[in-house]
């Protein structure tokens, strides 16, 4: 008899049962179904997206048309309101006569002169002239004038006061002009006083401007 061990033998495996045919379906199936869920779930994401990526851009058109609206309602507000300042606007301007007696206040068709006060440097002690046919006459003013200069030509500074017409609304404008003036003639006849322009110094101001802008350009001599 031989000496070596005896090894059991192991039992051999049991063959393993078949799948059920079923089952194999039913899971298939309900794979089928998830991914199906899933890319219905991603399509109506990417759809709620575009909706509200749709949204905001409407919003977006709706702000600048409204925008665009808003800015051009302000500048035609703007050009309107300087058209009106224009139209409303009247610049005070004479012309001498011949004979250089007078200015002759202009107005245009818009704006008609409703009157106008000229006040003059204190030094000269003439104090106002109301206008009377829209004229500012040298009479007013030639020998105070003549008495304070020996000067030939020159500027007589003087505040006018001016209430005219525009359209049928009233309205008032000031300024200190200056009187462009020259004298004809001498001794023994003495000198003739010729008004020959009117322009305008600065707009606004008052009797305590007017003697100043005279103090500083009065006609020494």
């Amino acid at each position: 008899m031989s000496d070596e061990p005896i090894v059991p033998t192991e039992p051999a495996p049991e063959p393993a049962p078949a799948p059920d045919p079923a089952l194999q379906v039913a899971a298939t199936e309900a794979v089928a179904k998830a991914e199906a869920a899933a890319t219905r779930r991603r399509w109506i994401n990417l759809g709620e997206f575009i909706a509200v990526a749709g949204l905001i851009i409407a919003l977006l058109g709706l702000y600048l048309n409204w925008s665009d609206r808003r800015e051009e309602t302000a500048d035609k507000q703007i050009a309107s309101a300087k058209a009106e300042r224009e139209s409303a606007r009247f610049d005070v301007r004479a012309v001498a006569t011949a004979n250089g007696a007078a200015l002759m206040l202009q107005h245009d068709e818009r704006h008609a002169i409703r009157d106008a006060t000229v006040t003059f440097p204190t030094e000269l002690g003439i104090g106002s002239k109301d206008t009377v046919a829209d004229s500012i006459d040298r009479g007013w003013f030639d020998h105070a004038l003549l008495k304070a200069t020996d000067r030939r030509s020159g500027r007589l500074p003087v505040l006018i006061v001016l209430s005219y017409w525009d359209g049928d609304t009233p309205r008032t404008t000031r300024g200190i002009y200056d009187i462009g003036w020259k004298t004809e003639g001498g001794f023994p006849l003495g000198r003739t006083l010729k008004l020959e322009s009117l322009r305008l110094h600065e707009l606004g101001g008052d009797q305590k401007r007017l003697d100043a802008v005279w103090a500083a350009e009065r006609p020494k001599g």
